[in-house]
């Protein structure tokens, strides 16, 4: 009766401490005498992500753009929670690698428990009319990362908590951009898939659960490479109550000119036959996850976003492009190139940039910050309607000679 007492205070007490905001974190185990022992290190419980467009972080981040972003993940994913920040859990992918993950994105199940091994089954890589797809049959869904890799073109995933028991995979010949695929178990839980391209550009990829299978989905590059067959999302930064940068001596809001630009930019794009999507066309408020979500329905071929750049200092001047995937880098550097025959400084490009809209690995996409409102002579040519519709061109043009060297 005496031990049946302890063991029920222990476990009343392990529920009040899951009920609390999560400063201190212990792990449980069961001793030889079958009672709760805790330790003042880790809590090996386990959630599943839920929620918008969970992801996952290196580390906490301390400037405007928050912790450097790892991966977007599918919802229902299986994480292990080892300690707990403000707004942050701290889980575990495998026994060498952690990530941080924002609360709301986690349901916790206390009482789930760990299987020893999670295997990998067989595989099969397909095709259709735009995509080929590789799907692995996993015992759970496993977190995962993915990266881009150049010179040769291909797409790593590494799977954590998973064990290989893949003894075949089946390619059929309706995959036309997968050139091949392989996987080796890089650690004793982390199963590495590397997918190989046919072509030397990126075109994008996804990531999701379809059921217990892990499919990742490769855009083919397109048959006609000319803007008259393509689909071209344009995005104007801010919006609504979001005014971004203010003039020095204007005071006249970023937002303004992000849309002037942006409309320009379609109708030139329409001129050459493209199909033009914006993701705002007024003076709203729009939110992250809003331009997201309009992206990931409309599913363009490539993503330019438009902003006006601003710094402390009135001297800083000049254009910049953006990316953050290596495989999209080359559509920034030739954006670019056409943006400097404006006559602007040179202020460069900029990889692996943590901005919401160059995390998607589903498309091309490139963040051009056209020019400086906080530097006197950049502001007089924002202002001028000349120069936008300008600008409008050069990124028109960059596109064109982006897709006439691949």
């Amino acid at each position: 009766m005496k031990n049946l007492l302890i063991r029920s205070l222990h476990f009343l007490l392990l529920k009040v401490l899951l009920l609390l905001p999560g400063i201190f974190c212990f792990t449980f185990s069961f001793s030889q005498t079958d009672s709760l022992a805790l330790h003042k290190t880790e809590i090996p419980l386990f959630g599943k992500t839920q929620g918008i467009l969970p992801y996952l972080k290196y580390g906490p981040g301390a400037d405007r753009l928050g912790g450097a972003k790892m991966t977007y993940l599918d919802t229902a994913i299986m994480v292990m929670v080892v300690d707990s920040l403000k707004n942050d859990y701290i889980v575990r992918l495998s026994k060498n690698h952690h990530a941080f993950i924002p609360k709301e994105n986690v349901r916790l199940f206390p009482g789930v428990k760990r299987n020893d091994y999670y295997l990998t089954s067989s595989w099969t890589v397909s095709g259709n009319e735009r995509q080929d797809y590789v799907s692995i049959h996993l015992d759970d869904r496993l977190p995962y990362n993915s990266i881009q890799l150049i010179e040769p073109s291909r797409i790593v995933v590494d799977i954590y908590g998973a064990t290989g028991n893949t003894n075949w995979i089946t390619q059929l010949q309706s995959a036309k951009e997968i050139k091949n695929v392989s996987y080796e178990q890089t650690e004793d839980d982390v199963f590495r898939v590397t997918i190989y391209l046919k072509h030397q550009q990126h075109w994008g990829h996804s990531i999701s659960y379809k059921n217990k299978n892990l499919v990742i989905a490769i855009k083919q590059q397109p048959q006609h490479l000319s803007l008259r067959h393509l689909k071209i999302a344009v995005d104007a930064g801010h919006g609504g109550s979001n005014t971004g940068a203010t003039g020095v001596t204007s005071n006249l809001n970023e937002k303004e000119f992000n849309l002037k630009i942006a409309k320009e930019l379609e109708k030139y794009l329409k001129r050459r036959g493209a199909e033009v999507f914006l993701t705002r066309n007024a003076d709203v408020d729009l939110s992250m996850t809003d331009r997201i979500n309009s992206l990931k329905a409309e599913n363009p071929d490539l993503l330019i976003s438009i902003h006006h750049n601003a710094a402390g200092s009135p001297g800083v001047k000049g254009v910049s492009t953006y990316y953050r995937h290596i495989g999209f880098k080359p559509l920034t550097v030739h954006v670019l190139d056409n943006m400097l025959k404006l006559g602007l400084a040179d202020f460069g490009n900029i990889g692996s940039f943590n901005f919401t809209l160059n995390g998607p690995t589903e498309y091309p996409n490139c963040l051009v910050e056209v020019a400086f409102m906080s530097n006197k002579e950049d502001e007089k040519r924002i202002m001028d309607p000349k120069f936008q519709r300008d600008v409008a061109k050069k990124i028109r043009n960059g596109i064109t000679e982006w897709l006439r060297k691949l």
